[in-house]
């Protein structure tokens, strides 16, 4: 999928290297040796990259929301929210890999992976990272002028969402949201039988909701959804980021595109 992406647009623009010194940090695989300071790297057994400021900025740090909201999918064959969330970033960080930038996980590690060889890794560290936030963790380590890319369905409470997003943007970090939902988390099962009459909504941990009859609450369900959908729109915005939404049922090629267009430099 980030192979057909990649064919589809034009080559990003890559500007020079900065001049204010940020950082020094291991040498990784994918590196090229000219860019490692001897100096650095004879006052111990390792080998140090010297980062600057613009450097620091070319990385990518991913999200995908893995609780248990994401994994409902309204039909078999239909791909839950948490696989195509997790798709999306592994397609994404692919792309970023290839575009000669670094990756990392919000709440991960604390490592950035680099070079093609670096995808593997991400993807392993992502199967290693605790699964039950519906919110990305306070990340101390994520470097300054950072891009960041959030998946997941963000139907927590809208407060709850504003501090996580302005925890972000107050290192400076500019990035995107990628809303993913059901399609009938959308409508409320309209074209489902199975969303006609009484129908009992459980979650596991809290008490259920019976609707005596689901076609007499459709209408107010849709004006709180887009409600909801506009205020994550507008802290995106108060935050400098973009806002971006995706459905299950729509081709995961389509929401990468978007995604990718989105990072590209101005």
């Amino acid at each position: 999928m980030a192979a057909t992406v990649l064919q589809g647009v034009h080559g990003r623009r890559r500007s020079g290297q900065g001049d204010a010194f940020w950082q020094f940090r291991p040498f990784l695989p994918g590196d090229s040796a000219t860019r490692i300071d001897w100096r650095q790297s004879a006052k111990s057994d390792r080998l140090f990259i010297r980062e600057t400021e613009w450097e620091a900025a070319q990385t990518v740090a991913l999200w995908s929301d893995a609780s248990r909201s994401m994994e409902w999918t309204s039909a078999p064959g239909r791909p839950s929210k948490r696989d195509r969330a997790d798709l999306l970033l592994a397609a994404l960080a692919s792309l970023v890999l290839r575009g000669g930038e670094r990756v990392r996980l919000i709440g991960g590690p604390g490592r950035s992976h680099a070079g093609r060889a670096g995808l593997t890794s991400l993807v392993e560290t992502v199967t290693a990272v605790s699964k039950s936030r519906s919110l990305p963790p306070s990340d101390p380590s994520l470097p300054r002028h950072a891009r960041a890319v959030l998946i997941g369905d963000f139907l927590a409470p809208l407060e709850e969402i504003h501090q996580a997003v302005a925890a972000l943007a107050a290192r400076p970090v500019r990035g995107h949201i990628l809303q993913v939902l059901d399609p009938e988390e959308e409508t409320l099962g309209e074209s489902n039988r199975s969303y006609s009459g009484r129908v009992l909504f459980e979650w596991a941990s809290e008490a259920g909701v019976l609707v005596p009859r689901v076609e007499t609450v459709r209408g107010a369900y849709a004006e709180r959804l887009r409600q909801h959908r506009a205020g994550v729109a507008a802290i995106a915005a108060a935050a400098g980021w973009g806002f971006l939404t995706h459905r299950t049922d729509q081709p995961a090629a389509q929401a990468l595109l978007a995604l990718w267009q989105a990072l590209a430099p101005e």
